[in-house]
């Protein structure tokens, strides 16, 4: 027998004034969450389901069983965690706040926009330039296309992708992540300015990447995806997909942990697209505010991906920006720190608006209650 517990924000509200205080600030963020599902799951099935808020939790957490009873004590606590800002070189990333990051693909092979800038500088410059000055707040720079199907790419081949553009974009002053499964990318990349290792195997792609990553002391992104080889869509067998990718996420986070790297450098990505259906990323996507529960910062990335196509008669990549946009403003509705997406100026704009209506819907409720 085996019990695990699980805490899911359920309804939000426009701030804790609108329900006479009756609602936390979900992970030191602009949403304010009321209603909560927290669910005790017992060999795979949820055996008991509970709705609590912020005056009835306690009592609820209090009858669970013992062995459960402090990961769901953990759990609530983080969902209040307020989270410290990324130091990234000269630049502070709040996490108060959503973030938007952009993506520079350095790949011939990408879904989206593969080989637009690999061998054109110029069109590189003005397109780090472009998202920089729009109000990216870390710009993701990869060298390897992780869609179904691809390429497997030689790790001095990535670091020549990647190189150029790296030290270009931190010469401009932007903070920069590196987009790589493989330490020595990650070297070469940090030892070109690069701030923050973004890892979509999770640090497990190869046996050296963890320890590197905790001796370097950079903030790491782990995603999850179901495979752990070359082709990290394989082995998608859910129980439950929620909960499944919310284990791993937990796991992933301790493992990351145990090697040495501090808890308040790592960033979680529940990993839209890799390994999933199109069920199985709507059920993430509308599950987003559970894994606040984890108690580290979210990382969304859908953008332009199939199941927006999908969602909308076989859109092609280019012209996926509306449902880019709807799934960005879910993540901010979720609390979501980190937004990476490939339209940058359309995001910040459409993040603008959403910060703009939540600061007025506090000062609105502030003067109803004069």
């Amino acid at each position: 027998m085996s019990d695990q517990i699980y805490i899911q924000p359920l309804t939000t509200v426009p701030g804790p004034q609108a329900v006479e205080g009756e609602a936390i600030r979900l992970a030191g963020g602009m949403v304010y969450a009321r209603e909560f599902a927290v669910m005790l799951r017992r060999d795979g099935t949820v055996i008991q389901r509970h709705i609590a808020t912020k005056s009835t939790i306690d009592d609820v957490l209090a009858a669970l069983p013992e062995e459960v009873g402090g990961e769901g004590e953990a759990q609530w606590s983080n969902l209040r965690m307020a989270h410290p800002a990324l130091e990234l070189g000269e630049r502070t990333i709040r996490l108060d706040q959503p973030q938007v990051m952009g993506i520079l693909n350095m790949t011939p092979d990408s879904f989206s926009d593969g080989g637009a800038f690999l061998d054109d500088a110029g069109a590189m410059q003005s397109q780090a330039a472009a998202m920089h000055e729009a109000g990216a707040a870390i710009i993701d720079i990869g060298g390897e296309s992780t869609r179904p199907g691809a390429k497997d790419v030689w790790e001095g081949e990535e670091i020549g992708r990647v190189q150029p553009a790296i030290e270009h974009c931190v010469g401009m002053g932007a903070a920069v992540s590196v987009d790589t499964r493989r330490p020595a990318v990650m070297e070469a990349a940090l030892q070109s300015g690069a701030h923050v290792i973004n890892d979509v195997s999770a640090l497990r792609y190869d046996p050296r990447s963890l320890q590197f990553a905790a001796s370097s002391g950079a903030p790491v992104i782990l995603m999850h995806t179901p495979g752990s080889g070359e082709n990290l869509h394989a082995e998608a067998d859910y129980t439950h997909v929620v909960f499944d990718v919310f284990d791993f996420l937990r796991e992933m986070r301790d493992r990351a942990i145990e090697a040495g790297i501090a808890r308040e450098k790592i960033v979680l990505d529940p990993g839209i697209g890799f390994g999933k259906s199109l069920a199985d990323n709507l059920a993430l996507l509308n599950a987003l505010p559970l894994f606040h529960a984890l108690g580290q910062p979210l990382l969304l990335g859908a953008s332009r991906k199939r199941m927006i196509g999908a969602l909308s008669n076989e859109a092609p990549a280019d012209r996926r920006m509306g449902g880019s946009l709807a799934i960005a403003q879910l993540g901010m509705n979720a609390g979501v720190q980190l937004l990476r997406v490939h339209d940058v100026e359309e995001t910040v704009q459409a993040r603008n608006v959403w910060r703009g209506l939540r600061d007025a819907a506090l000062t609105d409720f502030a003067m109803l209650a004069d």
